[in-house]
């Protein structure tokens, strides 16, 4: 007794007078206030609140029009004997029809022909009709004054478009067993102090008032704070641990040329990569140019190699390295960073989106982010760049690290990275040293080491989903609950 609110008591009080149950609009209480105080009692287990689906009516213009003027069949009584034309020309033909086709299906006339003309003839039925009231009308009038129809009557005017139906939750209060126990025990409703203010204290008045005691147990609803999306909550997280690890974030764009996308790294002109179902092609600008010079450099390397090596040994196609396209990595960020900073040392990063023409399922998307990197200094090698992966995965949680050996056209040696989760080893993405062939043309001496890792796919592991396209789907419970990482 000594926890109940004012309001939970005043509720409990207005149960007791309705034997126990009540609508919540029934309470003599704002509803807002109502609605609190069954929240907290429920939580107490002294009263408990019945739902059932209602179905309410709404009477439209045409309902009304119908309650100001009647049913449009009752205009057929004054047109007995007479031609149907006389209906059309009085009322138009669309008003005819609608007058002519609910009196013949209420069985008041019928349509006969004579010298080629249609007249209207009022049945017994008819006749017995006239002047009587319309179930209809009468039916609208109980919408009207609250009351309830049946559902045969209501199809008919949903027909008609006289009203409009909609569903509502009803809800009955019950006080129960225990609640009744604690109506029966007595309940006192005396000013109670929840706050000490500042002016009680300097008055003294907190001398002469009750306090209400706090039931710590209470039911409280949930609230959930303003946050970020947990992919820009993780863009952030790894943004801060790369430049903690002193990296320089750079950007790129959307739409590239396939010579920066492509050639420059040495990926060849006639790679499965390269073709329209996994590159998505750009119609405006179908091109882009790129310096005469940085092609012919780049067009001698595929066709002859550079420092030893032999090139892929075809010829380079121009026209094909100013095509337009939406970038397929970030790479293409680094090596044009390299290109305008030639000189060691570097060490950057981007998180950026990248676009293939991938099949849409649980585990690919044809957008999504890619986490890029580079070390570039004297005597980088393959031992600094393990390490330095290492280090990242495990401030991002990640305890347990492996490499495999992998092939990539831009770089060698390569391998991909894994990390354990959950007792799997899972690929979260691809690294490696730069080929001379990527990096000579450029006048870049010194070794660089490259990496390219799913944003994505990490994500599903620290969030536990086993369905990337949840990322991107506007769950707002989900959202709601995940805790901020």
């Amino acid at each position: 007794m000594e926890v109940l609110s004012p309001i939970e008591k005043k509720l409990l009080l207005e149960l007791e007078k309705r034997d126990g149950k009540a609508k919540p609009e029934e309470i003599e209480m704002e509803m807002v206030k109502v609605m609190n105080a069954v929240s907290w009692l429920q939580s107490k287990k002294l009263v408990s609140i019945e739902e059932k689906l209602a179905k309410e009516y709404e009477i439209t213009e045409e309902g009304r029009k119908f309650l100001n003027e009647g049913l449009p069949e009752e205009k057929i009584f004054d047109f007995d004997g007479q031609m149907v034309k006389n209906i059309e020309e009085r009322f138009g033909k669309e008003e005819a029809k609608i007058i002519i086709g609910w009196a013949i299906r209420k069985g008041w006339c019928k349509i006969f022909e004579k010298n080629g003309e249609k007249y209207i003839s009022i049945t017994e039925e008819g006749k017995k009709a006239a002047g009587k009231e319309r179930k209809e009308i009468e039916a609208l009038q109980n919408i009207l004054q609250g009351k309830k129809i049946d559902d045969e009557i209501a199809n008919i005017l949903k027909k008609r478009r006289a009203i409009k139906e909609r569903e509502r939750i009803e809800r009955v209060i019950h006080l129960t067993k225990k609640g009744w126990d604690v109506v029966k025990a007595g309940i006192k409703i005396e000013e109670e102090i929840s706050q000490l203010t500042h002016e009680m204290i300097i008055s003294q008045e907190w001398k002469k008032k009750k306090f209400r005691k706090y039931d710590i147990k209470a039911f409280a609803p949930s609230t959930y704070p303003a946050k970020r999306h947990p992919l820009s909550q993780l863009i952030e997280k790894i943004r801060r641990i790369f430049s903690e690890m002193g990296f320089k974030e750079i950007k790129g764009n959307y739409v590239e040329s396939a010579f920066w996308n492509m050639d420059a790294l040495f990926i060849p002109q006639d790679h499965p990569a390269r073709d329209m179902q996994d590159t998505f092609y750009c119609r405006k600008p179908d091109k882009i140019e790129v310096e005469e010079e940085l092609i012919k450099k780049i067009a001698e390397v595929h066709e002859k190699g550079i420092d030893g090596s032999t090139g892929w040994g075809y010829k380079f196609n121009e026209n094909e390295a100013r095509k337009a396209l939406l970038r397929t990595h970030t790479t293409v960020n680094t090596i044009r960073y390299l290109y305008h900073n030639p000189k060691p040392p570097a060490k950057v990063f981007s998180i950026e989106r990248v676009f293939r023409r991938e099949n849409i399922d649980t585990t690919h998307l044809p957008e999504f982010h890619q986490i890029e990197g580079i070390i570039y200094e004297e005597n980088a090698n393959f031992g600094m760049l393990k390490g330095v992966l290492k280090e990242f995965y495990a401030r991002m949680g990640f305890e347990k690290i492996r490499y495999r050996p992998a092939y990539f056209p831009y770089t060698e040696p390569s391998m991909e990275i894994e990390v354990e989760w959950n007792g799997r080893w899972i690929e979260l993405g691809g690294s490696g040293i730069f080929r001379p062939e990527v990096t000579k043309p450029f006048g870049i001496e010194e070794p660089v080491l490259a990496w390219g890792l799913g944003l994505e796919r990490m994500a599903m592991i620290l969030l536990g989903l086993d369905d990337i396209r949840m990322l991107y789907w506007s769950d707002i419970d989900w959202l709601h609950k995940l805790p901020l990482l």
